[in-house]
Formats: C-alpha cells, structure tokens, sequence
C-alpha cells in the first residue's frame, strides 16, 4: 500500500484563511479524484472539520485518541463528500513524546491517500508535530506579518532537512487593493516571499464575502467553495490548489526511513533544486556548467545555470557597451511586463559592482535585442510578452556559485542578490 500523503496547513497568525483552504482542499481533492481517500482532522478547537463534514450523532472518539498509545481503530468516520474525517475536540493534551512521534502514529493507523491537518494559529507542539509529520506544508500569507511569521514554520523544518517541503500561498487577497498604481498587493507579497527564498504557489486564494457567508448564518453546517460559491473566482483557485496537491501527491512522498535530505519531486520525477536547474547555456542552448560559465539566476521561479562566456559577451552587446564590458560585479535585468508599462514589455539593464552598488542603468529597445530578449525569456522560463515583472541577476564573472547554505561561493552571491534587490526597489527600479 503506497505510504500515507500528509499534508499540514500552518500559519503562526491567525485570520489567513487556514481552516477555509484546509476543509475546502479536502473537498475538491475528492471531487477531482473520487476514488483517492481523503482524510482530515483539526487540532483547532472550533468545530469547523466537524460542522462540514460530520453525518450523524457525534462520534465518541475524537482527534484525542491520536496521541494515546492505544490503537486508534474507528476513529475516522466517513463524512460529507466522501471525505474523511477525525472528529474534533475541544481540549487536547500533548503526549510523553517529542512531535517527531506523530509521523510514526500516523505510519501505524490504517489509512492510505492523503491525510490533511488543520492547525492550531501559534506554534505549539501540535503544529510543530504536523510540520515535521507533513510531505507538503501549505503556509496561507495575506500581509506582511504573516509572511514574518512563516520564518518560524520555516525554522522548525529546517531542522528535519524538509525546508523544501514548505510552499506559501497568498490567501485572503483583495484583488483590488493596490500598494501603487502598478503593484497589488498580493504581487508584492509574492515577490516580497520568493526574496526571502520562499517557494511560493503560482495560485492565489482571492477574499470573497459569499464564500465568508458559508461559515455563517442561521445554520451550524459549513459549506464548501464546490457546491455552494461555483460562481466565485474562488471555485477555479481551489481547483489549481488540488491540482497542484495531486501531482505531488502522485509522485509519492519520500522514504520513511530516510536520513537523508529529501527534495519535494514533481510530476516528472526530478527534485526542486534538478528541476530549476537549466543545464543548457539560455544563449546558444548547448550543455553548459560551473567549470567554466557566468551564472544566472531568476527571482520569480528560481532558474539558474551558468552562460558560456562567450554567450555572456554577445548578450553583453546590446548593452552599452562602455558600461557593462569587462566590469564584473553584477547585471540585474528588471523586465515590466506588457499592460504595466504599454503594449509592449520593457527590459532594462542595472550594473552593480562587487559591493552591491548601482553603478549604471539603460533602458532597452527589446525588439533591436533579439538574442537578449529570447535568451531572458528562456532563463525566465517563459517568453517575455506574458512576464508581469522578472529580475535575472547574470554574474559578470566566471565562477562557481551554488545557493547552497553552508557554500561560501553560494553565501556571498545570495548576499550580493539581496542587496541589489533592496537597492532596485528603493530606487523605484522594480
């Protein structure tokens, strides 16, 4: 039988959406794959699991059970749509065990598909055990603070080697409120996470009065974004969710017994860290690595790989050549997307030196740079006219650099990255 898929939704803050993504998940993961058991349990104290899922008298066992040494037979009850549950409670007392305990519990019970855990909103053995439980954590972020405190969800896996698993998703946004004319809001928090070395869902939770109604009114049933707000632009963001859900799940979770770090596969099999891994030079497209290239790097979907130098110098010839010839130091391409600037995108060009200073700008005539353009748009990962914004820093020199903690090449580029990004932003650049 293939080994229980956990999933934890976790957020220190509360208000972010949590228990709204956790039994909704639960609910369109069902709908998509009817045959794939679902399971979910809270360890919340506010029923909400119960009030949408439970059919029948209350069950006399409850999430309780799951941390006693006893077996945990009939303890999931199927309830509505097909999901599973664990029925809450409203007082829990946390077991003689360290929170790495829960995974080997859960190992134990017969239950097969994916198991999703509903947290508590502070960091608490409970949630601490369902991060070091989970194959993939869902942290929701609606503003600043919340994604502050997602370091602290971050830190506790960090110490298990599972930082990969962690995924934000910007939650509760307001698709109308703007930091500017040009950024909204839940853009900035995306980009404000991935500057952080977030990996951060391409998807988005959007706030909706009708789908806040479903948890209030005369009735004590909560129901789901699937049968009773279709007509939201909720109902398609819950579906990529599951979507995104289901490919990890089908390429199954990491060995059990494994001491060593595991990364988050996707559908084709390869790891995080392979699959933004571009092997090939972006410029002349042939196989391309560290011995001998100017590495590039990609904010939004961490591409990077490494440029032939003789790819570099010839990319390098759109620019002013008096500027960015032979100077080292860092360029920062910034690329504004078409409908933020005009019709068309527009690609510009920063030069930093080797403290993170700016040293020159120059905006870009793309269509007179052909080569420039196709090869941003390979290293973005995708062609420039659908871009919203991008940042690609290229190396101006010809070294080895992996973003690895620990790597002292990896440390100082990752300094310099940062640095320059907080200099474009305050100088209104991106």
């Amino acid at each position: 039988m293939k080994r229980l898929f956990v999933i934890a939704v976790a957020s220190e803050k509360g208000g972010v959406g949590k228990t709204t993504i956790a039994t909704n998940l639960a609910v369109y993961l069902k709908a998509l794959r009817e045959d794939l058991p679902v399971t979910i349990a809270s360890f919340d104290n506010h029923f909400s699991v119960d009030q949408m899922f439970a059919l029948g008298p209350p069950s006399e066992r409850n999430v309780a059970a799951l941390f006693e040494e006893a077996p945990t037979t009939d303890l999931v009850r199927l309830g509505q749509y097909g999901v599973q549950y664990v029925a809450s409670s409203r007082r829990l007392q946390p077991p003689a065990h360290p929170p790495e305990w829960l995974r080997h519990k859960l190992d134990s019970m017969d239950l097969a598909g994916i198991l999703i855990l509903d947290t508590r909103p502070i960091l608490d053995w409970y949630s601490e055990a369902a991060l070091l439980a989970a194959d993939l954590v869902i942290a929701p972020v609606k503003d600043r603070a919340a994604l502050i405190n997602a370091d602290a969800l971050r830190q506790v896996m960090a110490t298990v080697g599972h930082t990969d698993r962690l995924w934000l998703l910007p939650s509760l946004v307001d698709t109308r409120a703007r930091l500017n004319a040009e950024v909204r809001v839940h853009e900035f928090i995306a980009y404000a996470a991935r500057e952080r070395d977030y990996q951060v869902l391409d998807i988005f939770i959007s706030k909706s009065p009708k789908v806040e109604s479903l948890a209030s009114g005369f009735s004590s049933s909560v129901r789901p974004v699937l049968t009773h707000a279709r007509n939201t632009a909720v109902h398609p963001q819950f579906k990529q969710l599951a979507e995104f859900v289901l490919k990890r799940f089908d390429t199954g979770p990491p060995a059990p017994d494994s001491s060593i770090r595991e990364l988050l596969p996707d559908e084709t099999g390869l790891s995080v860290s392979h699959r933004r891994r571009v092997l090939e030079c972006p410029v002349c497209c042939q196989a391309s690595d560290a011995m001998d290239g100017h590495f590039f790097f990609d904010l939004r979907s961490r591409r990077r790989g490494y440029l032939h130098p003789d790819c570099f110098a010839e990319i390098c010839t759109a620019m002013n050549p008096e500027i960015f010839d032979d100077r080292g130091g860092v360029i920062a391409l910034t690329v504004d997307g078409p409908g933020l600037v005009g019709p068309d995108c527009r690609l510009s060009v920063h030069l930093f030196d080797d403290n993170g200073v700016l040293l020159d700008s120059e905006n870009l005539v793309i269509e007179e740079a052909p080569t420039l353009k196709e090869s941003v748009g390979i290293i973005t990962g995708q062609p420039l006219d659908n871009a919203y914004r991008e940042l690609v820093f290229l190396n101006g020199r010809v070294e080895t650099v992996e973003l690895q903690p620990g790597r002292a090449e990896g440390g100082i580029f990752l300094q310099k990255r940062r640095k320059i990004t907080r200099e474009l932003r305050q100088a209104g650049l991106f």
